[in-house]
């Protein structure tokens, strides 16, 4: 038993509601069960209203397992519960008294609770704990209209949680949206492994040197490299001597420095992955594209945004993975792949921040966008098939992944669409 499980069964009155007394034998009528508490200190339920032996009172409610709970938890010295109505508990095991030293009356809900409720619950929650997710026996379900609202409900607090970080780049650049993109393109570009160290590349830039920089590769390729510590060893290969001639001249014209910048990590990488390619082709993109903020807004289509980052990288890197050794020519353009990743963790993002700003609702807009894009294929969603779950685009996988991580990973099976419906089933789950 567990507390989120009581707040459950009383938020949505899975228990029997009529007839109902303290545990001192006083009727209980409950007129308004209160708004639940979810995310502030204090009662677990606000503004509720019952009557007890015909007396009305209004205030708050506490739910708890056992009565004792209320002493465990200090609440006795906390002013926060001096308006508590009602002290609703699975097991009374103690008396709780107010300031005044008048008892506060409580319910004992496992008196009154639904059979089949409790059943369904022992079925959820008593499964073994080397299930994947809690309830994985018990998949698939039926409904498929549960698991598709379900499915964008999540992807949309999925880019509720991403919009945190635009936001706050937003506010520390004055609403530079341009600014904000180049920062958390770069972060993409460099992917699980680097994506920090190259948005420390990012921050280390004064935007306005990469505009100045922008209509010469050379001088781009040379800020990036340079900035991410890559320039310093002495080389004689024309290309590099030629972008450490080129960062010097910058560093000395606009006063900069990397000291911020977190080390780049090879390891492990595939060479395609490499963050000298990865930078490679990062230049070339606002090499190509200055303004690239704009051209984002303006592309609404899967097809156009190929387009748009059909990017290849300077001719040096054609045969080269390193700026020490030389491999076999080959072009290094973004794969469909790597694009699908820059659009659904940067651009449809930032797409539906800036609609948000504009005061406009993206969401159909932005789901037409993401269903065009494959599935992810990861761990997370190959389980989830596994299981009958269907995703079939990129806003299932994402929202797979928001419910392996934010709900089944926490066990929050009582705030899941699909705990909800296998808790209300009537019928052996087997």
């Amino acid at each position: 038993m567990n507390e989120d499980f009581l707040h459950y069964l009383w938020k949505y009155k899975k228990f029997e509601f009529s007839n109902l007394k303290t545990t001192r034998q006083e009727e209980i009528v409950v007129q308004k069960l209160g708004i639940h508490n979810t995310e502030n200190s204090g009662p677990d339920f606000f503004d509720a209203r019952i009557t007890i032996e015909d007396q009305k009172w209004a205030g708050n409610i506490e739910i708890h397992i056992k009565s004792s709970d209320w002493y465990v938890h200090n609440h006795e010295i906390d002013p926060s519960y001096d308006n508590v109505i009602l002290h609703v508990v699975w097991d009374d095991d103690t008396v709780v008294f107010r300031k005044d030293n008048t008892i506060i009356p409580t319910l004992q809900l496992k008196d009154y609770i639904d059979h089949e409720v409790l059943t369904q619950y022992h079925k959820l929650f008593g499964n073994s704990t080397k299930d994947w997710i809690v309830c994985e026996q018990q998949l698939p379900i039926e409904s498929d209209f549960i698991i598709s609202n379900w499915q964008e409900r999540l992807y949309l607090e999925r880019l509720e949680e991403k919009s945190v970080l635009i936001m706050q780049l937003l506010k520390d650049s004055a609403n530079d949206w341009e600014l904000v993109l180049f920062k958390l393109m770069a972060k993409s570009f460099g992917l699980k492994v680097n994506g920090e160290a190259f948005l420390s590349l990012a921050n280390s830039i004064d935007f306005s040197i990469l505009q100045k920089c922008s209509s010469d590769l050379d001088h781009l390729e040379a800020l990036f490299f340079g900035q991410a510590g890559l320039l310093k060893t002495k080389s004689d290969i024309s290309y590099v001597k030629k972008l450490q001639e080129a960062y010097d001249y910058l560093k000395h014209k606009f006063q900069m420095d990397n000291k911020g910048v977190i080390p780049f990590q090879f390891f492990r990488l595939r060479p395609p992955n490499f963050p000298t390619i990865r930078l490679a082709q990062f230049a070339k993109l606002y090499f190509k594209n200055p303004q690239l903020f704009s051209k984002i807004i303006q592309t609404n289509t899967i097809e156009d945004f190929y387009e748009l980052f059909k990017i290849n990288t300077s001719v040096f890197w054609q045969n080269h993975y390193t700026f020490e050794k030389e491999s076999v020519s080959r072009k290094k353009t973004l794969t469909p792949s790597f694009i699908e990743l820059i659009l659904i963790n940067t651009v449809i993002p930032i797409k539906f921040i800036y609609a948000r700003s504009q005061g406009r609702n993206p969401e159909d807009e932005i789901f037409e966008l993401i269903a065009q894009l494959p599935y992810e294929k990861n761990t997370i969603v190959h389980k989830f098939l596994s299981l009958k779950i269907p995703v079939e685009n990129a806003m299932q996988s994402q929202s797979m992944i928001q419910l392996k991580n934010k709900y089944c990973d926490q066990k929050a099976c009582l705030k899941c669409a699909i705990g909800n419906y296998l808790l209300n089933q009537d019928y052996n789950l087997g």
